[in-house]
C-alpha cells in the first residue's frame, strides 16, 4: 500500500465487517518523542483469543470469500520498516483495538496519504456505521464525529450528500491550527 490511509481504510473495513457501529481513528504525532500513531478502535464482534493469535499471520482470516488475510501484517510491516511497533487488542463482544507507531521522520515512513477522502470513502460505504476521526498533526487538530453531523443535517439531507461530504474532506485535509 503507498500510504497509511490505505491501511486505515483496510483495517475500518475489517471493522464494518465485524459489525462495528462506531469507529474511531485517531492519528497523533509528537514531534518531541518523533512519534507518529495511529489507533483504529471499534465496538464490532472483537476476537476470541484463536483469532488473536492468528491475525498477524498472512494466511489466516475470517472470511469464506479468499483464504489470505493481509491487513494486519501488512499494517505491522510499515510500523516495523519506520522503526515501530503494532498491537492489537481485542474481546469477543467488545470490539477491537489496533495501534501502530512509527518514527515520524524515518525515511521509510509512508506517507499518511488522504485522510479525507478515507474518511470520504468510509462513510459513503457504510452510512450507517459512526466515524470519529481526531488528529494532531504538527500541531493542527481535526476532529469530525458523524453523529454530531447526522443530528444536525438531520430532516434536511443525509450523511452521504455530496455537500456533506466535501465538508467532511475540507475539514479533515484543512485541520485548524
Amino acid at each position: 500500500m503507498e500510504d497509511l490511509s490505505l491501511h486505515i481504510l483496510d483495517i475500518v473495513e475489517n471493522a464494518t465487517s465485524a459489525g462495528a457501529t462506531l469507529v474511531c481513528i485517531s492519528v497523533e504525532e509528537d514531534a518531541e518523542r518523533d512519534i507518529l500513531e495511529i489507533t483504529v478502535r471499534d465496538n464490532g464482534s472483537g476476537m476470541d483469543a484463536k483469532a488473536l493469535n492468528g491475525v498477524r499471520d498472512p494466511f489466516f482470516t475470517s472470511r469464506t470469500t479468499r483464504r489470505v488475510g493481509l491487513g494486519i501484517p501488512l499494517f505491522e510491516a510499515a510500523a516495523r520498516e519506520a522503526g515501530g511497533h503494532l498491537w492489537v487488542y481485542s474481546q469477543p463482544g467488545r470490539g477491537t483495538k489496533v495501534k501502530a507507531t512509527f518514527e515520524a521522520g524515518h525515511i521509510d515512513r509512508k506517507p499518511l496519504g488522504d485522510m479525507g477522502a478515507t474518511l470520504v470513502s468510509l462513510i459513503m460505504g457504510n452510512p450507517e456505521v459512526d466515524f470519529v476521526y481526531e488528529s494532531n498533526l504538527k500541531g493542527e487538530t481535526t476532529s469530525v464525529d458523524t453523529r454530531s453531523i447526522k443530528k444536525e443535517i438531520k430532516g434536511v439531507t443525509t450523511i452521504t450528500d455530496p455537500a456533506v461530504l466535501k465538508l467532511v474532506r475540507d475539514v479533515v485535509n484543512n485541520p485548524e491550527p
